[in-house]
């Protein structure tokens, strides 16, 4: 199996998507945190010292989709034409869910920037309530669904 991060001498590279249709490309993923229920009711009361927890969650999750390729090395910049972030209140848990759509007509996806803007939408959730409870757990953290480009469709 030929991998594509891989040159001739197997030294790392960044894939050519130059030659690659731009086509409507859409990620969506999603995951959650779990925490105590004095955590948990911080958050909801909007009582946090640090300010609004959800709300910070979801520009950090938008912040972090744009800064994918800064984290993860072999990343395309990417011109992304739109982010969609929407917190659900999990009470079984207790907990939230974090769901994450990036989009953009191009060259080459938006699974990994989907994912990422999960993963620190969730740590600044852990960041903000961490004084409460050091034990919570970020979990599930998946590509739900993503459309366009080669690969086609794909739906968990």
């Amino acid at each position: 199996m030929d991998l594509t991060h891989l040159d001739e001498q197997n030294r790392p590279k960044m894939v050519d998507v130059s030659d690659k249709d731009n086509t409507t490309r859409v990620a969506i993923a999603s995951g959650t945190i779990s925490m105590n229920q004095d955590a948990f009711d911080n958050v909801v009361n909007n009582e946090n010292k640090k300010g609004p927890v959800l709300q910070t969650a979801v520009i950090a999750a938008i912040q972090g989709t744009k800064k994918t390729p800064d984290l993860i090395p072999m990343c395309h910049p990417l011109l992304l034409t739109g982010i969609n972030c929407d917190v659900e209140q999990l009470d079984e848990l207790p907990g939230f869910k974090l769901t994450v759509t990036a989009k953009l007509r191009g060259q080459t996806g938006v699974e990994m920037e989907a994912l990422t803007g999960v993963s620190i939408g969730l740590l600044t959730i852990y960041d903000m309530v961490k004084a409460i409870d050091k034990g919570m757990v970020i979990q599930n953290v998946q590509l739900e669904k993503k459309s366009g480009g080669k690969s086609g469709e794909y739906a968990r």
